[in-house]
């Protein structure tokens, strides 16, 4: 359901796939072509499914998710789960009420690097982590925006930093609270554009975010893994995490070690990590859930607390990027 920029990607990805087969594309607009058939509804779907994967806009993917589990579909959500934290409640009622399981699609946490990430920070490699400097920078195109839906909600906090919130907790635990400012300098639209966040964890590491949507930078998970085929590559590091023994710039995987104190240098240790597809990855996992083979490894549960924590730091943010109100002086 949904081909906008990420349904296209899942359409390839199942169409490339040999345990798989794509039964049609549902969207009110777009006929992905290819031979693919093409719903406007869901209610106009007659032919047997077993799984559907939701790449609609996220204000729809409650409405989308719980029709989807009537139909008794096994759901691949994309993120964030839903809108809000009582939106995702009601999704997991219906998913709960039909037996079918549901998979939110975080799909970062399927990279090798980001797994080997989480392994060096919990494993103690770089001892007790104290601070993480994260930056996602990039100028989104201005045909970005043409969509109806991204020129009021097209702020990077829900659309993008929910996936840099996700992997935060997923290697540093659990949010205990945040402090943030922001701004829309560029294109002064109403929404957020850029700003900066401070995240404390709940074991009292601190974490940065330095964030924009209008800045062609080569700092990115994106550009820096090469995982989106509409973002160039760069290969540079875009977060780092430093610990009581060191640190580790990602997604090199370069590790800091050795140094005891400021009076002796820290030296790099490569940790080279082999490329995959993370949609790929996650295809397969889908797959196994269908089949009954596994339990989804990032459940609603999972998502809605990444949701909680992005939808309060948007809540903070958004008022900061409305134009000021003018005063008339009299």
């Amino acid at each position: 359901m949904g081909a906008g920029l990420i349904g296209i990607r899942h359409v390839a990805r199942v169409l490339a796939h040999e345990g798989c087969t794509l039964v049609g594309v549902v969207d009110p607009v777009v006929d992905p072509g290819q031979g693919v058939a093409h719903f406007t509804d869901i209610a106009e779907v007659d032919t047997p499914v077993d799984g559907v994967i939701i790449a609609t806009p996220t204000a729809l993917h409650a409405e989308h998710g719980i029709a989807a589990a009537q139909r008794g579909w096994h759901i691949l959500m994309e993120k964030p789960v839903t809108e809000t934290p009582q939106d995702a409640r009601a999704l997991a009622d219906a998913v709960q009420s039909a037996n079918v399981a549901c998979l939110v699609g975080h799909h970062r946490r399927y990279h090798p690097c980001v797994q080997r990430l989480r392994d060096m920070v919990q494993g103690g490699e770089i001892g007790t982590p104290v601070t993480s400097t994260l930056i996602w920078a990039m100028r989104k195109p201005d045909a970005y925006f043409d969509t109806a839906w991204r020129q009021t909600g097209g702020s990077p906090v829900m659309i993008n930093l929910v996936h840099d919130i996700d992997l935060l907790r997923f290697v540093l635990g659990e949010v205990s609270d945040m402090t943030a400012l922001a701004n829309a300098p560029i294109r002064r639209a109403g929404r957020v554009e850029s700003g900066g966040a401070v995240l404390r964890f709940d074991s009292g590491a601190i974490a940065t975010i330095s964030f924009a949507d209008t800045t062609p930078s080569p700092w990115g998970f994106e550009a820096g893994t090469g995982e989106n085929p509409n973002i160039a590559t760069t290969r540079q590091d875009m977060w780092w995490i430093t610990g009581t023994r060191g640190g580790i710039a990602f997604p090199s995987l370069t590790k800091w070690g050795g140094a005891t104190d400021w009076s002796n240098p820290a030296q790099p240790t490569p940790c080279p990590m082999p490329n995959a597809v993370p949609l790929d990855a996650q295809l397969d996992h889908f797959i196994d859930v269908i089949a009954g083979r596994a339990a989804p490894i990032i459940d609603i549960t999972d998502a809605a607390a990444s949701l909680s924590v992005t939808r309060s730091l948007e809540d903070l943010l958004a008022p900061m990027a409305q134009p000021p109100t003018p005063h008339h002086i009299q």
